[in-house]
């Protein structure tokens, strides 16, 4: 094969390609991935908001795997990126590059299996009874119905069978009825229909390409599982990978309701004995009755009474299984109804005994700080009661499944907290760049994770095109009160009111909870003369659409807005942020983790709620500037961000803008904004 051209000089190649023009520090990012690549050192790179990161990691990443033959895996967060890369960036860069290349890179996206219509579940009409069937009203069982025959006629004219391609889209109640998860799957060669499989096929596809775009649970399912749900690959690119540590504790997070062992137990009453069956569903009313007893909140320990319910519920469920036994030979082609009720009612009892399993072996080391799991009791208003599992720590199983396996990319617009990439690294998994020890101030603990000699690693920011001091303002409401627990306060409703007057509208305002933005968007509809639309009131596209299409409108929102924003240009020059985003201080895990980072010497509080908070503020603070030409002003109503101890620690993750504490001054600079 003819030596391909450089990094650089395709970089060029692609810019001039697709109409842009060259950036310094996108440049400096690309060689740095290539560097990588070349070495197998992991790199972490914090590249701003109109860097054109996704290009600076997509033209070595495509070189890599032209040259080497091998694949490359790039994880997303969201939907929106993966649709941005799947559908605008990919196809635009490979007829870029074909020329340069020899050859037109191939790309495909791969999702879990639960995304994809399930053929044989379609054609044998194996629907499920909703859990907790009778809390469902029957215009709601009817909307089920409606949707699910909406579902199968789709299934005719659908090319994938992804979910995503689905507009409008249904319930997951809904799609739960013609979909499996990979415990339920029959599997390609027992399957009646497993040649048309929309999920063998995605795989089959992404098995053939140069880059496979996937999400971070999916790259998380693979490491957990130990089984290749993703194609051989040597290169991985982590976007949005401030995300990683949450997706992947979502993906580890286990529970154990009641009503689950209950609904495992329906699915079991034709495949075992009556006795069985009934043994299994007992074992799910003497969970239910333990866990009547007791207050929601973290566990130190078993509670009384828990550890015999739990093992009723592991034994039952382990005698149903053995029950049902192996599957008799030829039932798939013979009865496939009777085959994928047998694998769904497997599936259900394996989970069931896998969590009592969890939740009883979880206390077994004595060390709070050195267990695998942390273990509490929630209690919501739709299920009621039920016991979550979720890792104290990922970072051992990235260190061990994901960095030394594959030579892995990191970036994302935030990845520095505190000025410090140490603080995500940790987490992930690496050692932190300051060496063996930490400093306390920064937040980590004193011990960073095991093996670090056997992993090296680069961090790099890249910087950003916006000159932040001249393009922005940070002003903090230093004269407001703290913010309490009784909603928002007279003077914060006042002092929004006079900013968005003084902004004329052009405001997104981001909000520490739903209750707090509806409150805050209800009362400005009365006091101000521009339009206020708020989170819920319409699908989030619709709404940000609108937004950005009338100069005068504001929107607001909570925390699930904040990445979901991109609005260039004069319709968002404001952004309102009502309060410090830390997490409950009664969430059991960030609890846990706190104690754990605490008990080896660290800052706990900095460095899980500090740096959750910094995560979410710098994504925040960055739906300001989305173009060079924006200019603007984040407002903070929450005094701490200057008088508290840890403020400078949150201002240390947030741009470099111009700050200043006088409200005079800011609605100043406002009005000269909307003066033109």
């Amino acid at each position: 094969m003819p030596e391909l051209p450089n990094v650089p000089d395709l970089l060029s190649v692609a810019v001039q390609a697709l109409g842009g023009a060259e950036r310094t520090n996108q440049l400096t990012m690309a060689s740095a991935v290539a560097h990588a690549i070349d070495t197998g050192e992991h790199l972490a790179v914090q590249a701003g908001t109109g860097t054109g990161k996704s290009l600076a990691y997509l033209v070595p990443s495509i070189r890599h795997a032209v040259e080497s033959g091998r694949t490359v895996v790039i994880s997303t967060a969201t939907i929106a990126l993966q649709r941005q890369l799947v559908d605008r960036d990919l196809p635009r860069l490979s007829d870029a590059l074909a020329g340069a290349l020899g050859r037109r890179p191939e790309f495909a996206i791969l999702k879990g299996r639960n995304n994809y219509l399930c053929l044989n579940k379609i054609h044998t009409g194996a629907a499920e009874e909703p859990e907790n069937a009778e809390l469902f009203d029957a215009f709601a069982i009817s909307r089920l119905g409606r949707e699910v025959q909406r579902l199968t006629k789709w299934s005719s004219d659908t090319e994938t069978g992804d979910r995503d391609e689905l507009v409008p889209g249904v319930s997951d109640q809904s799609w739960r009825q013609v979909s499996v998860t990979s415990r339920e799957c029959l599997g390609k060669s027992s399957c009646p229909v497993g040649e048309d499989c929309f999920a063998e096929r995605a795989r089959a596809e992404a098995s053939k390409v140069d880059v496979v775009v996937t999400n971070h649970a999916m790259l998380a399912i693979d490491a957990i599982t130990g089984i290749a749900v993703l194609p051989e690959h040597d290169v991985v690119v982590i976007d949005e990978a401030h995300e990683l540590v949450d997706r992947v504790t979502g993906v580890a997070t286990a529970e154990l309701a009641p009503s689950t062992i209950s609904a495992a137990a329906r699915r079991c009453v034709k495949l075992v004995e009556e006795q069985d069956a009934d043994r299994f569903e007992a074992s799910a009313e003497g969970w239910d009755a333990v866990l009547e007893e007791l207050h929601a909140g973290r566990w130190e320990g078993l509670p009384d009474g828990a550890g015999h319910a739990l093992a009723a519920v592991r034994d039952a469920a382990w005698a149903v299984r053995t029950a049902i036994g192996p599957a008799r030979p030829g039932m798939n082609a013979t009865d496939p109804e009777a085959a994928a009720a047998r694998n769904a009612a497997l599936a259900a009892v394996d989970e069931v005994h896998d969590s009592a399993v969890r939740v009883l072996t979880a206390f077994d080391e004595p060390d709070p700080a050195k267990r695998r799991d942390v273990v509490w009791l929630a209690d919501e208003e739709r299920r009621g009661k039920l016991v979550r599992m979720a890792p104290l720590s990922v970072g051992g199983l990235l260190r061990s499944r994901l960095f030394a396996e594959s030579t892995v990319v990191l970036t994302s617009a935030t990845l520095t907290v505190g000025g410090s990439f140490d603080g995500l690294a940790v987490n992930w998994g690496l050692p932190a760049e300051s060496g063996t020890r930490v400093d306390p101030a920064m937040a980590t603990g004193t011990e960073a994770p095991a093996d670090e000699a056997a992993i090296r690693w680069n961090s790099l920011d890249v910087g950003s095109p916006f000159d932040h001091a001249k393009a922005g303002i940070l002003y903090v409401a230093k004269h407001l009160p703290a913010p309490g627990r009784d909603g928002l306060a007279p003077s914060y409703l006042d002092e929004i009111a006079e900013l968005v007057t003084a902004a004329g509208g052009r405001t997104l305002g981001l909000f520490s909870s739903m209750r707090a933005a509806k409150a805050a968007a209800e009362v400005m509809r009365k006091r101000l003369d521009t339009p206020v639309l708020c989170q819920g009131d319409d699908a989030t596209g619709q709404l940000v659409r609108a937004f950005a299409e009338d100069e005068a409108t504001s929107l607001f929102g909570t925390l699930s807005l904040w990445q979901g924003v991109d609005v260039p240009g004069p319709s968002l020059s404001l952004v309102i942020l009502d309060r410090i985003p830390f997490p409950r201080p009664d969430d059991p895990l960030l609890v846990a983790r706190q104690r754990a980072v605490e008990s080896r010497g660290g800052n706990g509080f900095l460095s899980v709620a500090g740096n959750h908070a910094a995560l979410l503020l710098a994504q925040g603070v960055g739906r300001l500037l989305r173009s060079v030409d924006d200019r603007g002003v984040i407002a903070m109503l929450d005094s701490r961000l200057a008088t508290a101890r840890y403020g400078g620690y949150l201002r240390a993750s947030l741009p470099p803008f111009w700050e200043t504490s006088d409200p005079e001054v800011v609605r100043k600079a406002l009005a000269r904004l909307t003066a033109g």
